[in-house]
């Protein structure tokens, strides 16, 4: 009898938890699987633990270790996110580890009470975007880490929302992927609308460009402050996306313009242009018509393209508003694994080799510049500025802030944070109410620790940032400058005493006004 009792209570009691995980909002893993999603944190809070004796240590995991992704959830949650006792990374024995190096008269970083002190740590780009070519809705991206580009159908409905919706608490961009805009990524953040080579709410019944489309969506969506042009991505460079079938949902499909029962496939290169130079008749057509500033996305490989586009763009009075450079290392789409391990060059190759040629000819100060690429962490932030970059966007970063938790399940349609993927079971996990403020608190955590690093270097703003602040250690007690590694003119990363005085003068400006980012 005693037995039955027992067994009677203890079932009583996970009726109970199971319950109140399915009712609970702020956990999606054990809204949708109740009770044994316990399992799961408890298996986490012993992790170091295990790992020390039994698996492998804080930074070997891949693609995110454990101390960036508990970086990133800390962040995101408003919890500690220090580190005690010392590093655990072996420095003198770490090929290409990354050091910043510190001035001797740092600058002071305000703290609360103190009249300048911003707690939203805004840091708003040092260039306009579409200032070059003096785009009619011309304007100042209120802060240098934004959302990088992830579609609907891709991301669930949920996570696009709460993406959203964090991007207007903390004051950046939200790049909508290449999939359209959807009425998810209307929750108030400002949009830069990715066009892909399947021209998602801009296309005719046969999958071709349609201007008049085009012009039709963006004055139904004033939240469209840009427009990106995806020649390619990280995940998958040279290739075409794929939407599995199993993730189109009616919905999905009235929004892209596809049909039901099959596979979406994005054809691997565009319809609307094939060199450099329609490229930019292309640019200009759609940055006429719209006003809006027009860039490009792409992975680097072979380098034609750009040595063709800073031709023209200095020759011909054409251009683009702004560049992304995307990493090989980037990878929120899927794709055969030949091609996301061993196709496109990795971030910091990458952009040294676009912006040096764009540098070469005066044309790095007219172009905003834009890395994504495994950046969303305060040092490769820094990193990424130093060889060039004035913005960066994060994705998966962003993604791991919502509740993802690297199950890279991403391409099955079986996310069990619901992140990534249409189940509806699944995706109720993931609520936008609580999810949409994690996302701004990463945002702002990466920016107030970047502006640290910035403020630890001497200098206000992570633009002033150059290739002279780092050194790369090689492992064997010797290390090499940025320049020395990737062939920079010191030149290129100083900006000039009037640049330094605007920036100055800016950053002073958001620190005592919310709305005077937007506008210097």
């Amino acid at each position: 009898m005693w037995l039955v009792w027992t067994a009677a209570v203890m079932a009583g009691l996970l009726i109970l938890v199971a319950i109140h995980d399915l009712v609970q909002r702020r956990h999606a893993i054990l809204r949708n699987f109740p009770v044994l999603g316990h399992f799961r944190y408890m298996l986490e809070a012993i992790g170091p633990e295990l790992r020390q004796y039994i698996v492998t240590s804080n930074d070997e995991e891949l693609p995110f270790n454990r101390d960036q992704r508990r970086w990133v959830y800390a962040s995101s949650k408003k919890q500690n996110n220090y580190f005690g006792f010392g590093t655990d990374s072996d420095m003198e024995r770490s090929a290409n580890y990354l050091i910043i190096k510190h001035s001797a008269f740092p600058i002071r970083n305000p703290h609360p009470g103190d009249p300048d002190y911003d707690p939203h740590y805004r840091v708003p780009c040092a260039k306009v975007l579409g200032g070059y070519r003096d785009r009619r809705r011309k304007f100042r991206p209120p802060s240098i880490v934004n959302v990088s580009a992830m579609s609907y159908g891709s991301l669930s409905s949920q996570a696009i929302h709460s993406l959203n919706a964090g991007c207007l608490m903390a004051g950046c961009l939200h790049n909508t992927g290449e999939g359209g805009i959807s009425p998810y990524h209307l929750h108030g953040g400002d949009l830069i609308w990715q066009i892909g080579t399947g021209y998602f709410g801009c296309r005719d019944e046969q999958g071709n460009f349609n201007l008049d489309r085009l012009l039709e969506t963006v004055s139904r969506y004033p939240s469209v402050r840009a427009l990106e042009i995806k020649l390619s991505q990280g995940a998958k460079p040279g290739l075409g996306g794929i939407l599995p079938a199993a993730k189109i949902t009616p919905e999905i499909s009235q929004i892209r313009g596809i049909p039901m029962g099959k596979d979406c496939i994005s054809p691997e290169g565009h319809s609307a242009f094939s060199d450099a130079d329609s490229l930019l008749d292309f640019v200009e057509q759609i940055a006429e018509e719209t006003g809006l500033p027009v860039g490009i996305k792409s992975a680097v490989g072979e380098m034609d393209l750009w040595y063709d586009l800073a031709r023209l763009i200095e020759t011909t009075g054409r251009g683009v508003d702004f560049i992304t450079i995307d990493g090989g290392e980037g990878g929120t789409g899927a794709g055969p694994l030949v091609f996301t391990d061993r196709v496109a060059l990795p971030f910091k190759v990458g952009i040294s080799r676009v912006y040096r040629v764009f540098a070469e000819v005066g044309l790095h100060e007219k172009i905003v510049f834009q890395g994504s690429g495994k950046l969303g962490f305060p040092e490769m932030t820094l990193f990424a500025f130093a060889l060039g970059c004035d913005m960066v966007a994060v994705a998966r970063e962003a993604m791991l802030a919502i509740g993802c938790i690297q199950a890279q399940r991403c391409h099955s349609g079986h996310c069990p944070a619901g992140v990534a993927t249409q189940n509806r079971w699944l995706v109720r996990g993931l609520d936008p109410l609580y999810k949409a403020p994690r996302l701004a608190n990463y945002v702002t955590t990466l920016r107030k620790e970047a502006l640290a690093l910035s403020h630890a270097c001497g200098v206000p703003h992570p633009a002033l940032i150059t290739s002279e602040h780092l050194e790369i250690l090689d492992g064997r007690f010797g290390s090499a400058t940025v320049p020395q590694l990737f062939g920079y003119e010191l030149s290129y990363g100083l900006p000039s005493p009037e640049d330094r005085s605007v920036i100055t003068e800016l950053m002073n400006h958001t620190r005592s006004d919310d709305t005077s980012a937007q506008h210097l």
